[in-house]
């Protein structure tokens, strides 16, 4: 790690009344869940780029790459509902809410073009809109996996719009990741 480096990540963020919806959703489903590490709705939202540890001055040429990149571009509509797991519903390792978000490959690209032009690493794969719920130290049992995939399925969140980008540092600690914003990138 370089000394000074930011644990960075660009994200949209989701507004209040998602994550509390989330918030009991979860705690309903946690109770006759196998053991995971659950995360705190307050801190979920859909990554679009993460960064990793970054010097201080990579990440303020990445933000005005960022930023004259997202000019121009819309808001991005998001629908929650379904639900899954990384890599596999087989190998269960990381459990998640999906879904849809109108604009937001869009604005994933750009992050990622951001990115690439001041030497960041680019993603292997492609942007999928996610929000993690449990990480799991040990698969679960195929019933445990079934019944979060109902769960999932019954899941219908109204549509939402986030009209910004995010740009965060995080910090790991003992009892999980505190995310601070360092910027905001208005979206039309």
């Amino acid at each position: 790690m370089t000394p000074g480096a930011i644990r960075a990540f660009v994200a949209l963020e989701m507004s209040d009344a998602v994550r509390e919806r989330i918030r009991l959703e979860q705690q309903r489903l946690r109770a006759e869940m196998p053991r995971a590490r659950w995360t705190r709705p307050d801190g979920q939202h859909l990554t679009l780029k993460f960064l990793g540890e970054t010097p201080p001055e990579i990440l303020d040429r990445f933000k005005g790459e960022l930023a004259g990149r997202l000019a121009g571009l819309p808001a991005v509509t998001v629908r929650l509902g379904g639900a899954g797991f990384f890599p596999s519903p087989r190998r269960p390792r990381v459990a998640w809410i999906g879904g849809e978000a109108d604009g937001g490959a869009a604005v994933a690209a750009a992050a990622q073009a951001a990115a690439a032009a001041v030497g960041l690493p680019p993603d292997g794969r492609p942007w999928s809109p996610h929000l993690t719920q449990a990480r799991l130290d040990r698969p679960w049992p195929r019933s445990a996996v079934e019944r979060f995939l109902e769960w999932g399925r019954g899941l219908a969140f109204e549509p939402f719009t986030c009209a910004e980008a995010v740009l965060f540092a995080s910090e790991l600690r003992p009892g999980g990741a505190v995310y601070t914003a360092l910027e905001r990138f208005p979206l039309q």
